[in-house]
């Protein structure tokens, strides 16, 4: 799978391995990464602000039914492979990655944290790295 990583400045080891994690899922179609506004630094935190958008492969499913309650109709329905509720299961239930810190019906959230201690300095600063995933082509959030 190809990943855009167009909009994405590299910034944020979490969100490279959750990354590495979704490409090796077949029922992700498309995966798009892009660094969030909120993103800041200070002198003694990093704050990483990354959004991931996916979409999810679809097949198709026949879907019989009647006409006007008479008439026997059969069509094809696209039918998605995976949900974000399904996602949230499977990266729960993945060791290195853990259960998000939280999830609704459009979105995954994870913040994850780390204290960085640059080689040759005493003091370091903390790395507080917010990824979200959604839904490509999803309805909007309200």
């Amino acid at each position: 799978m190809d990943i855009d990583r167009e909009r994405w400045s590299g910034e944020g080891d979490f969100t490279e391995q959750l990354l590495a994690w979704l490409a090796e899922r077949d029922e992700i179609l498309f995966v798009r990464v892009e660094d969030a506004e909120a993103s800041r630094a200070e002198v003694d935190y990093n704050f990483i602000s990354n959004e991931i958008y996916l979409r999810f492969r679809t097949r198709e499913r026949q879907e019989r039914g009647r006409l006007w309650g008479v008439i026997p109709i059969r069509r094809t329905v696209p039918e998605k492979m995976m949900t974000l509720e399904a996602l949230e299961t499977a990266l729960a239930e993945e060791p290195e990655l853990g259960e998000p810190d939280y999830a609704d019906e459009g979105m995954i959230q994870y913040l994850h944290t780390q204290r960085v201690i640059p080689p040759y300095q005493t003091r370091g600063y903390k790395l507080i790295e917010l990824v979200r995933i959604y839904e490509a082509g999803a309805a909007p959030r309200p």
